[in-house]
This record gives structure tokens, C-alpha cells and sequence, in this order.
């Protein structure tokens, strides 16, 4: 009698625990419905503030060449790119071109734009931009990222091949994982440089969603908030940067915002 008065009890344990995980399970798919129901709204509203970076020359062919993408911020003349997007400073003036960003979908759309603050060791570079204010996006608070967040990024993944057409992938945070990132060249390595690799290492968000070359300072934003948590900064290569395209590695690691609001801050 008590065994079986003990099994009954255990059963009913049993059956209150499924009833308690019903409710979370129904509000997690609620949840994810409406992650889905915003993702539209949320590309329509940004894609005019996610924008095509290069440089202009009247002598090349094209005369536009695409560098990576960027996204507009603060008063709406601030644009975030990856340093490693722009060009080096003897290779611009020996070709006499000038960087540029696309507002439209041709090259009567390009606004002139400088360099005003960078954060070389976070491959972080804010731009200002000639002309009308853009829309901004906005910016999530520092330290909003979590593990295991819905996750949407925006760019021009293969540049003009695709026609300049903002691409959008969604996927989530994997891990928030600790890396230095490592200087294109020697000559980045400048006294300003060095002093913050030697302060250690800095938090990186890793996603599972797949940036193609092109996708580089396009905005990581909050699927549920629709607000900017990082900078899409560097895929996984299984080789060759050639190999990005036929044998994408699925991981993108992307700069956290903490670190746009710290390059807002430096004077201009």
C-alpha cells in the first residue's frame, strides 16, 4: 500500500512538473513567433541606415569599389565600419581616391566621407559623412548581449555582385569568448595600439550565423529589441579567404557595442 501510494505520489510529481514546463514551453513559442513576426518590420526599418563603404575614383573601373558595409548612428551624419574596411592611407593617395559611402543604389548616391575616430585594436572606425542626416539606429545598452540570443545581421555580403542589396541573416550568440584581434600589417602597430594589446584581450560575440566577405561593419542587432549589440567584424576561415564562399564555416565573430559607445566618446 505505501509503495503504491508512493508511486502515486511520484506520479503526480511527475504530472506537475509536465504541467509547469506546458506554460514555459507555450511562452517560448510565443516568444520565437514574435521574434518572426518582427524580423520583417525590423529589415524595412534599417535598411536604409546599413550602407555600402569604398572609395571613389574617376580613373578606375568601377569607379566605386566596394570595401564593406557600415550603419549610420548618433545624429545621423556617424557612420560605424570596421577598420579593416577602409583603406590604407598610402595606397588612397597613390590611386587619388577618396572614401565614399553609398546613400542609394548608384554610384549618383555616394557621399564623401573622413575618417573622425578609431579603435584600431577592436577594428572599430567612425566615420563622418557630407550632406541631409540619415536615419540612425539605436544602440543597446553595454553588456545587453547574452548567450543564447536571437541574433539578426545586415550587410552587403559579396559586394556588388549581389547589386548593393542590403542581405540579412539571422542566427544567436554561441559563446561571448575572449580574443585579441590581430593587426593587418605592421604599420597599424602604433603607440596607441600596442598599449591596449598589452592590456589583455576583450570580449567577442560568436554567432552561428554565416558572414560572407562584404558583411564586415554591418550593424548585429537584437532580434527582439530591434537595437544594435555588436559590429559584425570577422568570419571563420577553414583556409583560404576564397574558401569563405565555398566551404563557409557557419561562425561569425562580431565587436559588442560596449565599444561603439566608447568610440562615440572620443573627441572629434
Amino acid at each position: 500500500m505505501n509503495a503504491h501510494r508512493r508511486s502515486c505520489v511520484l506520479g503526480a510529481c511527475g504530472a506537475a512538473a509536465w504541467a509547469l514546463a506546458m506554460p514555459l514551453r507555450a511562452a517560448a513559442q510565443a516568444a520565437a513567433l514574435v521574434i518572426a513576426a518582427d524580423l520583417p518590420a525590423l529589415v524595412a526599418a534599417s535598411k536604409a541606415s546599413v550602407l555600402p563603404v569604398g572609395t571613389f575614383s574617376p580613373t578606375a573601373s568601377p569607379r566605386f569599389g566596394f570595401r564593406g558595409s557600415g550603419f549610420v548612428v548618433g545624429d545621423g551624419s556617424l557612420v560605424v565600419t570596421n577598420f579593416h574596411v577602409l583603406p590604407a592611407a598610402a595606397d588612397a593617395a597613390e590611386s587619388g581616391a577618396r572614401l565614399v559611402v553609398m546613400v542609394g543604389r548608384s554610384e549618383n548616391s555616394l557621399r564623401n566621407a573622413r575618417l573622425v575616430a578609431s579603435d584600431r585594436p577592436r577594428d572599430l572606425a567612425l566615420l563622418q559623412i557630407e550632406g541631409a542626416p540619415l536615419p540612425a539606429l539605436g544602440l543597446a545598452e553595454a553588456g545587453s548581449a547574452r548567450e543564447g540570443q536571437d541574433v539578426v545581421l545586415m550587410g552587403y555580403p559579396i559586394g556588388g555582385v549581389l547589386g548593393f542589396a542590403t542581405i540579412t541573416h539571422r542566427g544567436i550568440i554561441s559563446s561571448i569568448t575572449s580574443t585579441a584581434l590581430p593587426a593587418n600589417s605592421a604599420s597599424q602597430l602604433d603607440p596607441r595600439a600596442i598599449s591596449q594589446l598589452r592590456q589583455g584581450s576583450f570580449e567577442m560575440l560568436q554567432l552561428d550565423a554565416t558572414a560572407y566577405p562584404g558583411s564586415s561593419g554591418g550593424p548585429l542587432f537584437d532580434a527582439s529589441s530591434g537595437r544594435v549589440i555588436g559590429v559584425v567584424s570577422m568570419g571563420l576561415l577553414k583556409g583560404t579567404r576564397e574558401s569563405a564562399l565555398s566551404s563557409p564555416t557557419g561562425i561569425t565573430y562580431a565587436v559588442p557595442v560596449q565599444f561603439v559607445h566608447e568610440l562615440l566618446k572620443q573627441p572629434r
